[in-house]
């Protein structure tokens, strides 16, 4: 409980100090939730389904439960050997992602919104909020068009192409938040020479071309790839536990 208490304290001070980053992350968090929930409506309506009133309390109940299975993840995190040791692996996507392809795009950005929070009350910010904001949109950018696409043709066919376009729309973000907003921020808030980590890796890594194509783009596809794998072997035995209630119905 002191430990929770000195986090949210240091939280609240992060805040107060960044509000105006604040202001933007909820901006992001809402516009994502938009896009979201805008194509789950569409889908539905394009299928003809309709969630029933049930399916909706059962919703609720399975993403709180990812949500807690998501953050355990993200504490469990290593670093990879071809990228500075600040950039480290955790698999905190494969819940969220198994709550989208069952619940729809909606589900699977409130696991990772939720996600993401509890993590600020656990652990508070190192990074002014940039680390968080970027994470949230560079996971959403994995789970966000693999759920789409699966979420409208349910079918062995449809998860894998979801699954590629998912991890094609996720190097895509996360080279660009690197590029354009991390590494540039992080080495001027920490003066520090994030270029130069890399280098120490990889001699290779001279510049923030390099830096993309040898650190960011291979630990991102190794991540989604992992993710992707493993949503694969578990997702029908895990999705037969989640749809304990007829989820969706057909609207006559």
């Amino acid at each position: 409980m002191v430990l929770l208490d000195f986090s949210l304290t240091k939280l609240g001070g992060a805040i107060y100090d960044n509000f105006s980053r604040v202001v933007v992350f909820i901006a992001i968090i809402a516009c994502v939730f938009l896009i979201a929930g805008f194509s789950e409506v569409i889908i539905n309506n394009v299928n003809k389904t309709k969630p029933s009133k049930k399916f909706k309390i059962h919703k609720i109940t399975i993403i709180a439960m990812l949500s807690a299975v998501a953050i355990l993840l993200n504490l469990l995190s290593f670093p990879l050997w071809f990228a500075p040791g600040f950039y480290k692996l955790d698999f905190s996507e494969l819940p969220v992602l198994v709550g989208a392809f069952a619940l729809g795009p909606l589900a699977g950005v409130t696991i990772e919104a939720v996600k993401i929070l509890l993590n600020l009350v656990i652990n508070g910010t190192s990074t002014a909020f940039i680390g968080e904001i970027a994470n949230f949109v560079v996971g959403c950018a994995f789970v966000i068009p693999a759920a789409i696409v699966y979420y409208h043709k349910r079918t062995k066919k449809g998860a894998v192409i979801g699954l590629v376009v998912g991890t094609v729309v996720n190097l895509v973000a996360s080279c660009a938040m690197n590029a354009y907003v991390l590494i540039p921020v992080y080495g001027e808030m920490f003066h520090m020479d994030v270029i130069g980590a890399g280098t120490k890796v990889n001699a290779a890594i001279t510049d923030m071309t390099t830096f993309i194509l040898y650190a960011v783009a291979p630990f991102n596809l190794i991540k989604c790839v992992a993710v992707a794998v493993i949503t694969a072997l578990i997702y029908k035995p895990v999705s037969k536990l989640i749809s304990g209630v007829k989820g969706l119905e057909k609207n006559r």
